[in-house]
């Protein structure tokens, strides 16, 4: 028997909120999170680009100090994100041995490796901390949530670079399909605003180098995009069976109704023009999700503001939804947020969860000339939903030619 999969509880800190409903209310309102970097290696390494999406709400000014310096940042967003959410859900009473936890990063403990690095070799391996390797290693965070609230039924980890929390959202609707938990903590995190990220993905022409005014440096979709613009943070959500959670009397944010996940085999970096994986992707999430295209009211787009990207992703989504898709209301939120590598599939999967509860798809910021090669149904306003069933689609494509897309429905009136 198929079990119907529900959203109960949601979490999340990036650039522009500490909590889900405040990333949900400055989305709306149009705020951009990225600001000029204010660290000194900044200047110190002579970077090119010195702007990124630095998450507004800090991990010292939430976690206790004792309990943040045994975790890597990437860890401390995922603990203050999951607990938040686990909140949201009303704190589920649920036994250790069925509650599970499927969560993502698409690099892991960057800060911690690297200056542990710098430790060994400026004074020595004696003060290279005892806890390094578990704090670096990119299952921490999973295996810290684990910890967090007794999670015994399974703690796995997903690393495909963008695509990662995506995909461990679906990883949590199968296994709660096939019975192996009634509760599941999902998403992704990411902490990689550092000196090597920032230095190579500025050498491989990735960043956008708007360093003269960053607030309006990500605009996907817009002619004169430039490039991507680095984010960090968490998102969390909690999955369980729609038959666990009326019995206990939870909220319900919406439904997960399927997802597919595909790889491009074309480049380690670049996604394929002709679109065929991520088109698959989609595809194998409608048919999962039992609807047809025609019966999709908004996706959120992974469109990172890349002059290759985005009009790739748009030839991707014409394959399966033909003409009809420039009528279907279209929001690119990294606008808004910065791309939070293997945390962005979770937080988009959030916003698009709101986007179905409130019917409105949340704006696009900084579209100044629309890119003919990439005519979606942008706004700078939010646009309205309808009524009725929503039912809408969340896309995320990482390095290594990885596709993964998960379909939704609104809550039930």
């Amino acid at each position: 028997m198929t079990k119907r999969i529900v959203v109960t509880g949601i979490g999340a800190t990036s650039a522009i909120g500490g909590t889900a409903p405040d990333n949900w209310s400055n989305l709306l309102a149009g705020m951009s999170g990225t600001r000029t970097l204010e660290h000194d290696w900044v200047k110190q390494y002579e970077l090119p680009v010195t702007f990124a999406a630095e998450a507004i709400v800090r991990p010292e000014e939430v976690l206790p100090r004792h309990e943040a310096k045994r975790l890597d940042p990437s860890s401390q967003f995922a603990l203050i994100a999951a607990r938040e959410a686990w909140e949201d859900a009303g704190s589920p009473e649920v036994a250790p041995e069925r509650l599970g936890v499927d969560f993502a990063t698409g690099i892991g403990g960057l800060w911690t490796l690297l200056d542990a690095w710098d430790t060994l070799r400026e004074k020595g391996p004696r003060r290279v901390m005892p806890l390094t390797v578990p704090m670096l290693m990119p299952n921490a965070a999973a295996g810290n949530l684990s910890l967090q609230f007794h999670a015994r039924a399974y703690a796995q980890t997903v690393v495909s670079a963008c695509a990662s929390s995506t995909e461990s959202i679906l990883h949590a609707f199968h296994h709660l399909q096939e019975g192996l938990a009634d509760v599941v903590i999902a998403g992704g995190t990411e902490s990689a605003i550092h000196p090597i990220t920032m230095a190579s993905f500025a050498s491989a022409q990735a960043l956008s180098r708007r360093n003269d005014d960053p607030a309006t440096a990500s605009r996907p979709g817009a002619i004169d995009r430039d490039g991507f613009v680095m984010g960090e943070g968490a998102a969390v959500l909690i999955l369980e069976t729609e038959e666990h959670a009326k019995a206990r009397g939870a909220k319900i944010y919406g439904y997960v109704l399927g997802g597919g996940v595909t790889a491009d085999a074309y480049h380690i970096t670049g996604n394929d023009p002709e679109g065929s994986g991520a088109a698959r992707a989609v595809t194998q999430a409608l048919e999962e999700a039992g609807i047809t295209p025609d019966q999709i009211a908004h996706i959120n787009a992974h469109a990172t503001s890349t002059p290759v990207g985005d009009p790739n992703e748009y030839v991707a989504l014409q394959r399966v939804f033909g003409d009809r898709l420039k009528d279907i209301p279209v929001s690119a939120t990294k606008a808004s947020t910065g791309h939070l590598l293997g945390g962005t599939g979770a937080l988009e999967a959030i916003f698009t969860l709101l986007a179905l509860r409130d019917r409105v798809a949340p704006p696009t910021i900084n579209m100044t000339e629309p890119d003919p090669a990439v005519p979606f149904k942008l706004s700078g306003e939010s646009q309205p939903l309808g009524e009725g069933t929503l039912y809408a689609i969340s896309n995320s494509f990482g390095f290594g030619g990885h596709n993964a897309v998960v379909a939704f429905a609104g809550a039930e009136d």
